[in-house]
């Protein structure tokens, strides 16, 4: 959860919960609601919120708000709310925030009453259903990230899984339905309270604000019954438990060792690296996906062939590459056009003459916290080329910043030279941190 350390008593709450359900995979709990309203678990999960930061949800309520109130009074109301069974969820407030493509996307503000009881929620039941992830499963989880999916794909290429394919579902967290979902949940949990409260979390009303300010709410996930609530804590675990179903599926119809075709997925991101038959195991997995009420997304779908075809997945481009050094080949990866090209367009956003009111030093802060956090990222295979191209970009774009903010007529090459960019201002060199990347040399 974040970047906060687990209280021990949660900790111990935790571990004894999977170990149990690691020990014996058939086991199904009983008696978890009253560890979902316990004093120490409730604090922990506002922490875990309030560190997640976010805006208030219907009622309008802040953190501030709540700890002028006094937390722990209002942490009290709560746990006797789950406690007597009167607890219900508010709707959920919907913004819409740009996408890299222009479009808009729906997200899910909940109060921040509701995103504690479902934090608690995932504390409990996140211990229990990772003990049943598989392995392909690298998305939401704490010792797995898209960086090891990345890896995975690489070290398939290079055993041989060449034939890949390159799936794309159409709208999976809209489209996941409702009753089979909560069958995969009730194969371990027992406890209809808590399966209660997951089916009202899942089913919230979601309210629109138009551009009048006239307010209007819709029950779409309860009317259609499939769907889970963009932004809610509990819709991670959720989806990796339905994804689940189709992994162990393949599995179980014999199409891993069919094809030599091993699934990694990422939330709703999704390979297959085959050793042969492609085009069956696509088809296959398209049955798959409909028995599941799942769609394809044809457009985006499709089969590649390595080393004489490239693919994108989480940000990188895979395929054949040339060392420049020794001008061997070599199957590996590199960040995908659009990813650098998605920096690119941050770079441009946050250097627009708009915002020529920041000091230098914030906006050099700005950039930094960005370029770091790309770089920490996208680090793996022959970087050097990407590194350089956004550096380059990056110290014209903040050049001509400084001029249009000063006023200076000329190109300001002098009066903005690189040393000064980089050692007075503190900008961040992205081609530098290649020296400590060995890998990243080629």
């Amino acid at each position: 959860m974040g970047n906060l350390a687990t209280p021990l008593n949660i900790q111990k709450l935790q571990t004894a919960l999977h170990a149990k359900a690691k020990e014996n995979p058939s086991f199904r709990f009983y008696a978890l609601y009253d560890k979902l309203y316990r004093a120490d678990v409730l604090q922990y999960a506002y922490a875990c919120c309030k560190a997640n930061q976010g805006a208030a949800g219907v009622d309008g309520k802040r953190f501030e708000d709540i700890e002028a109130y006094g937390l722990e009074r209002w942490l009290g109301e709560l746990a006797q709310e789950l406690r007597k069974e009167t607890y219900e969820p508010e709707a959920i407030r919907r913004v819409y925030i740009p996408k890299p493509n222009g479009k808009l996307r729906p997200l899910g503000i909940a109060t921040i009453r509701d995103r504690v009881a479902v934090t608690a929620a995932v504390l409990v039941l996140g211990a229990i259903f990772e003990a049943d992830l598989p392995a392909e499963q690298y998305g939401y989880r704490a010792e797995r990230s898209a960086l090891d999916a990345v890896r995975q794909v690489h070290s398939l290429l290079n055993t041989g899984h060449t034939q890949i394919v390159d799936a794309d579902l159409s709208e999976y967290y809209e489209t996941i339905p409702h009753s089979e979902l909560l069958q995969s949940v009730a194969r371990r949990i027992v406890d209809r309270r808590v399966l209660h409260l997951i089916k009202m979390w899942i089913t919230a009303p979601v309210e629109d604000t138009d551009e009048r300010g006239n307010k209007k709410r819709t029950t779409r996930n309860r009317d259609e019954k499939c769907g889970l609530p963009q932004g809610s804590p509990l819709s991670p675990l959720l989806s990796n438990l339905y994804m689940r179903r189709f992994v162990l599926g393949w599995k179980r119809l014999g199409y891993e060792q069919r094809f030599g075709g091993s699934i990694v997925t990422y939330a709703d991101d999704l390979v297959i690296c085959c050793k042969r038959g492609a085009d069956e195991a696509l088809a296959q997995m398209r049955q798959i996906m409909q028995r599941l009420r799942l769609t394809v997304n044809e457009e985006k779908t499709h089969i590649c062939s390595v080393p004489g075809e490239y693919f994108n997945f989480l940000g990188y481009q895979f395929g054949r590459f040339y060392s420049t050094k020794a001008g061997k080949a070599y199957l590996g990866t590199r960040p995908s056009k659009k990813s650098v090209s998605r920096l690119i367009t941050s770079i441009h956003e946050r250097t627009a003459h708009r915002t020529c009111l920041l000091d230098a030093e914030e906006l050099v802060q700005d950039l930094n916290r960005m370029l770091r956090g790309w770089a920490n990222y996208f680090k793996l295979g022959p970087v050097s080329k990407a590194y350089r191209a956004v550096d380059q970009y990056t110290t014209t774009r903040v050049r001509r910043w400084l001029r249009h903010k000063h006023k200076v007529r000329n190109r300001g090459n002098s009066c903005y030279s690189d040393e000064y960019l980089y050692e007075t201002l503190g900008l961040v060199r992205l081609s530098v941190l290649t020296r400590n990347l060995p890998w990243a040399k080629a």
